[in-house]
């Protein structure tokens, strides 16, 4: 699947292009340690903390915002060093690390067992793995053959998905699994082409840097993706902001400057069929308060059958985009040395 000729020297593009694979993969390995997990009783629970960082953040806003009209339980996302403190033991824990090494993951994991909440661990090892053998905690397995933790979206958030519907608090994910994934490999063939639409869009953006606008739930979490991965892969800025709360503000900021940011700046929205009607008709509102001062407006429309489908559709567009970014301008997606710079710093 790789984009030859660009340069890719950990193999990204084939991690990218095997994602539909991967969250296939997570969900059956997922379902099959939790038919022997040790889970807290049901009605024993009455809420839900999720702790990551970096990808396994994105994966713990995406179950988040999945389950705001779903969970019967309140479901918050930490990303710092410590459980907040409403966490007890009836709050399920839930902490997500793709090596199992991140720092404030592991504090947030430690602490909220101190608190005797029930943790579960999604992670390959590390001192997560570690914590959960101490403490008997469930841990479900993440594969540790990826490039970068930033390939793993899927492999983290399948398990969330299925820990929670199993505890009932999430109803069944798996038909609209089921349903997304067979779209999702038909979209993977056509977003990996040189002459696809996720080049088409890279193209248009060019040097320019992107601003990602969505739409509050899993497009938001989609938009914050597209700018993450753009940042790791195409090592270029990228912003992102989410309707309607920013056309109750960040639209007045472009009142000024159009000279400079019409040079710099390209629009992209992200856009699917089941926005609410208000929310339509403020991203028409918006892009003509913006058009004048950016270099390109480009809309993106997500496919699939439900949200969760639609997510997974637009995160996997981005991917591509931000690695046809790299390519176009001879950049390795693979290694991010500011990041690793940074953790190398805090060890010493």
């Amino acid at each position: 699947m790789t984009a030859a000729p660009y340069l890719d020297t950990l193999g990204m593009w084939d991690a990218v292009s095997a994602q539909p694979e991967q969250w296939r993969t997570a969900l059956a390995s997922s379902l099959e340690v939790l038919d022997s997990a040790a889970l807290p009783e049901p009605d024993a629970i009455r809420s839900v903390a999720l702790f990551g960082m970096g990808t396994s953040g994105t994966a713990a806003d995406a179950v988040a915002a999945y389950g705001a009209g779903r969970s019967r339980l309140p479901i918050w996302v930490g990303k710092d060093y410590g459980a907040p403190a409403f966490v007890a033991p009836h709050t399920l824990v839930c902490a997500l690390s793709y090596s199992g090494d991140t720092e404030e993951t592991c504090a947030a994991a430690a602490d909220a067992a101190a608190l005797g909440a029930p943790v579960v661990v999604v992670s390959s090892g590390g001192a997560l793995a570690a914590l959960a053998a101490e403490a008997g905690f469930t841990r479900l397995p993440v594969t540790a053959d990826l490039p970068a933790s930033r390939c793993a979206l899927g492999a983290l958030a399948v398990p969330l998905l299925t820990v929670l519907a199993r505890l009932g608090i999430l109803p069944d994910v798996v038909p609209s699994l089921d349903a997304a994934l067979a779209s999702l490999r038909r979209r993977r063939d056509a977003l990996v082409a040189p002459t696809g639409a996720a080049a088409a869009v890279a193209r248009l953006i060019g040097r320019t840097i992107p601003l990602v606008y969505g739409s509050t739930g899993l497009t938001a979490v989609a938009a914050q993706r597209w700018k993450t991965q753009v940042n790791e892969n195409a090592k270029t800025p990228a912003f992102f902001a989410v309707l309607p709360e920013l056309s109750h503000n960040e639209v007045a900021g472009w009142g000024q400057h159009g000279d400079v940011t019409r040079q710099v700046l390209s629009l992209v929205t992200l856009r699917h069929g089941g926005e609410h009607p208000q929310v339509a008709r403020r991203f028409t509102l918006v892009v003509d308060a913006t058009d004048e001062v950016m270099a390109n407006v480009i809309p993106v429309w997500a496919e699939g059958e439900d949200d969760l489908g639609r997510f997974l559709d637009l995160a996997l567009f981005g991917d591509f985009v931000s690695l046809h970014m790299a390519g176009r301008e001879g950049i390795d997606p693979g290694p991010a040395p500011a990041l690793s710079d940074v953790e190398s710093a805090l060890r010493h």
